[in-house]
């Protein structure tokens, strides 16, 4: 692979001088409270037949996200959109990059239709980044809320969105069908962003949250997540945080980077959960309505607890939560 190319080496730099050379080796013994059980109960397997048979995706599989038994037990998924194939190569994401070839104009639809035989009470929505198409992919977001709205119309819908390259009109077509929640992850400190994500800009991304709020008014909450275990430190976070909020941003998530593979940035370090709680203190201090943070929380990790749900949740794990 061109080292330019390359996740584990971004534009061929040496992340070691970046990350520092006590990082934490690929394949080791994870601290204690990683642990959690292997999925395979009969609501995951009910949901691995359905979405296969309708030739979706998930990001809870293509991420190899490690609350896919927990949440498919809840009877919640996050459904991805526009394909499988990423046009960026972010240091840390373990979807596939390359030329996209995925086009289906029916997916909305289809989408919809598997949320509604699925019952769910609160919906996510992302996709891998499509800077090749002109419209960067939002007409797509269209039609899946659209379809929602259609076929589900008890059912929240929460948009996890690219940064559509800052571009204001494809946002401004999503915020316009009014998504209960708009959710855009800024990833990592501004400092980790010429390592981590290659091709975003931290305030760039801070832009498109803002606008989104400013476009959706209180019909729409903003969103966004973090990771840590890059080398971050506590402060660089919080003023993360605080950036967050003055752009309007309602809700947080902060969770542990686990290294996909070896061709992905290795891990500096693990937080400890008592770290994680003075994060998420810290983020109730600058003002956030909501925020999850631990070791295991995805930006979707029980993503229907974000915000208040007309009703109740489904799935034998919806009464624990």
């Amino acid at each position: 692979m061109n080292a330019t190319r390359s996740r584990a080496n971004p534009g061929g730099m040496d992340v070691l001088k970046v990350l520092g050379s006590d990082v934490r080796p690929l394949r080791e013994r994870k601290p204690p409270w990683f642990k959690v059980p292997p999925p395979g109960g009969q609501r995951y397997r009910e949901l691995s037949e359905l979405i296969r048979s309708e030739n979706l995706h998930t990001v809870c599989q293509e991420a190899a996200c490690p609350n896919v038994g927990e949440c498919w037990e809840r009877g919640t998924a996050t459904f991805m959109i526009l394909g499988d194939t990423c046009t960026r190569r972010c240091g840390f994401c373990n979807v596939k990059t390359g030329k996209p070839t995925w086009n289906d104009p029916l997916e909305p639809a289809r989408v919809a239709r598997s949320i509604a035989r699925m019952g769910l009470r609160h919906a996510v929505i992302t996709s891998v980044d499509r800077d090749d198409l002109p419209d960067k992919g939002a007409s797509a977001f269209v039609g899946v809320i659209r379809q929602v709205r259609r076929q589900a119309p008890d059912c929240q819908v929460e948009v996890l969105t690219p940064d559509f390259q800052g571009q204001e009109m494809p946002l401004a077509k999503v915020i316009a069908e009014r998504p209960d929640v708009f959710n855009h992850n800024v990833e990592v400190v501004p400092r980790l962003y010429p390592l981590a994500r290659r091709g975003s800009e931290f305030q760039r991304s801070c832009r498109v949250l803002r606008l989104a709020g400013e476009m959706g008014g209180d019909e729409v909450v903003t969103k966004s997540g973090l990771m840590v275990g890059l080398g971050e430190t506590h402060d660089e976070l919080v003023d993360a945080f605080a950036a967050l909020r003055e752009h309007g941003v309602q809700v947080l998530t902060v969770g542990q980077y686990l290294r996909p593979s070896e061709r992905h940035l290795p891990v500096v370090r693990y937080w400890h959960p008592d770290e994680f709680a003075a994060l998420e203190l810290a983020a109730y201090e600058l003002g956030f309505d909501h925020v999850a943070a631990g070791p295991l929380v995805r930006s979707s990790y029980h993503a229907d607890q974000h915000v208040p749900q007309a009703r109740a949740g489904v799935g034998p794990l919806a009464a624990s939560g």
